[in-house]
């Protein structure tokens, strides 16, 4: 998620309030029979007439208005006035608000790593038992999901602490319809038919892939998520969860196996638009482009949900572009089907009745249903009803979502920050520049060592 933050700002707090039962509905309750509307039957016994419900988070721009057409349905059904806010800085005002003492009440932020900081320092409220009980049985891959949201406190206790809340879905391949059926492609099912896909590409004298790492000063970052999700498809859950935490090295050699299979890609001349030497120099937000030239430059691209916001103006989703999930192993059945994810996770920061029961409300269909029906929004809530999505690509990407076997959070953003961010980033561009997988995992790994 911190990637995606880096495309762009605000440049100053943001926030709004949404004054008691004076809210403008997007969708009219009781209208469209796709809604769960009882829940908002439901929600309006809940009486905070007079109280105030203050929340901090990351959503600014066309996110914070998609966030408040949800934040609405619960002023009017309860009668509390909301009052959001964000910063172009969020990571940093969340602590020094907590901190200082004057917390809001609701937290929302997509870095586990500052989660835990916060709950380590005891700043966050306890969600209880019950709460990680409710996600283990209503999110698909529930078990990924609660220990996402677990943490340990000042004392070294484990506890539920943040409940997982609007997804992002990486491990997708781009590519264009139209020239895959013009050139007889299939959409591969497993990694074993993706490298068959790619030497056919080749032999019929074009490039698979469109990769750029470029990204000014967090050049480097699209190559992480390619690790990460061959780390998934190539060795347990558990051995990810490890890497994340440097109880295994990046010299392990399941992590250099990883590296090796990402740089046989990304430094082969034949594989790649532009040739091993255009990975690094072009911007990422550039690299998809050449799916829809013509003749095409390429035929596949890896990224994750957002990148359509980069594709040329005319392209249209679902008919010129559209996606397929990056593949697991057939050798491996085992491993499922594992999947990456970014996103945000909602805490208590300062404990109040009204802070419960909107926890409460992100329990119920509708909480998520309103922001389905819009944009930018999946979930991995199996109750919330996949046909209020408001677009094909988000109801696939949803399906993509709750049909995961596995779910991991991105592992970079589960490093500290000087490697999720730093030594990792400039590795993969030493990666693709040439150096060798075990040089550049040793690299990577004299940096964690140095920050123990």
């Amino acid at each position: 998620m911190k990637k995606r933050l880096l495309l762009g700002a605000a440049l100053a707090t943001l926030a709004f309030c949404a004054p008691a039962s004076s809210a403008e509905l997007k969708f009219k309750p009781g209208e469209d029979s796709r809604f769960h509307w009882a829940d908002f039957d439901d929600l309006k016994k809940v009486d905070l007439k007079g109280e105030t419900l203050t929340i901090f988070g990351p959503w600014r721009g066309e996110d914070e208005e998609l966030a408040r057409s949800v934040l609405d349905y619960f002023a009017e059904a309860t009668g509390a006035e909301i009052k959001y806010s964000s910063s172009e800085n969020y990571e940093q005002q969340i602590v020094i608000d907590t901190q200082a003492g004057s917390p809001p009440n609701i937290a929302i932020l997509p870095q586990p790593g500052l989660i835990q900081d916060l709950a380590s320092k005891g700043l966050l409220t306890p969600l209880g038992d019950e709460t990680a009980k409710w996600v283990k049985d209503n999110y698909a891959a529930g078990e990924s999901w609660a220990a996402l949201g677990t943490y340990k406190d000042k004392d070294g206790k484990s506890g539920f602490y943040a409940l997982p809340y609007k997804i992002d879905v990486k491990g997708l391949v781009w590519y264009s319809p139209d020239n895959f059926d013009e050139a007889g492609y299939k959409v591969p099912k497993t990694q074993e038919e993706l490298a068959e896909l790619e030497k056919k590409i080749v032999a019929d004298g074009h490039k698979p892939w469109c990769i750029g790492l470029g990204s000014g000063g967090a050049t480097g970052w699209p190559a992480t998520d390619w690790i990460e999700d061959i780390m998934l498809r190539t060795q347990p859950p558990e051995v990810y969860d490890k890497w994340v935490k440097n109880e295994i090295p990046f010299t392990d050699p399941a992590v250099v196996n990883a590296l090796t299979i990402f740089a046989k890609i990304a430094t082969d001349d034949q594989m790649v638009d532009g040739g091993a030497a255009a990975v690094a120099a072009t911007d990422f937000r550039d690299s998809p482009k050449g799916l829809f030239t013509v003749p095409p430059k390429c035929y596949l691209h890896h990224q994750a949900s957002f990148i359509p916001s980069f594709f040329p103006a005319n392209v249209k989703l679902g008919q010129d572009a559209d996606f397929f999930y990056f593949p697991p192993y057939a050798a491996k059945p085992e491993l499922g089907t594992p999947l990456e994810v970014a996103g945000t996770l909602v805490m208590i920061t300062k404990d109040s009745k009204p802070a419960r029961e909107f926890i409460k409300f992100l329990q119920m269909p509708l909480a998520h249903e309103l922001w389905m029906a819009q944009k930018s929004f999946v979930t991995p809530f199996k109750a919330a009803n996949k046909d209020t999505y408001g677009s094909e690509a988000l109801k696939k990407q949803g399906e993509i979502l709750t049909d995961a076997t596995t779910v991991r959070f991105d592992g970079s953003d589960l490093m500290p920050g000087k490697i999720g961010a730093g030594a990792f980033w400039t590795g993969m561009v030493d990666l693709v520049g040439g150096k060798s997988p075990q040089d550049v995992a040793a690299d990577i790994q004299k940096a964690w060592d140095a920050i123990k």
